[in-house]
């Protein structure tokens, strides 16, 4: 399937060794949103993806969710942790993997603080909305990546993908 024409790939990684964390820097500002694409296993066991901008690792970011597993929902909140939720329950695992759609809306305003949408699933977990808050008003310049849990990595394989978004 096409890309929209209003998306432009600005970087990809796919991980050749297990790596624990994606950093995507030098974001050019010339976008109106950033768009993250994660295709991704977990080495062991199952893990949250997380993320912390512009290397920012004080308490400034807040996640609302809400869960599906197909059977039962749930919802929640996190308020001010050291890094923003990418997911809830389509985390990744070993088997199944994870892929998310994160969309950081606004990015290079540095007047207003930035609104993050995901959306994630796992075949075996199930799928995840969420809203995220970073309380800065600084444009964002990289982002990185992390399994939720030290001593965990990306397995070799996963891709990370970002995009570029221009208003239509």
């Amino acid at each position: 399937m096409p890309l929209p024409s209003t998306m432009t790939p600005i970087a990809t990684n796919t991980l050749t060794t297990a790596t624990a964390t994606v950093t995507f820097s030098n974001i050019p500002q010339t976008y109106t949103d950033l768009v993250v694409v994660i295709n991704a296993k977990a080495t062991s066991g199952a893990h949250d993806v997380i993320s912390r901008i512009n290397s920012d690792s004080s308490s400034n970011y807040s996640t609302t969710f809400i869960n599906g597993t197909g059977s039962a929902a749930s919802s929640g909140r996190q308020s001010n942790q050291t890094y923003l939720y990418l997911d809830n329950y389509g985390y990744l695992e070993t088997t199944d993997g994870q892929v998310s759609i994160t969309h950081f809306m606004n990015y290079a305003n540095t007047t207003t603080n930035k609104t993050i949408l995901s959306r994630a699933s796992n075949a075996t977990n199930g799928v995840t909305g969420l809203v995220g808050l970073w309380r800065s008003t600084a444009a964002i310049t990289s982002i990185t990546l992390y399994c939720g849990t030290a001593g965990v990595t990306f397995t070799s394989g996963s891709t990370f993908t970002l995009y570029g978004v221009k208003a239509a």
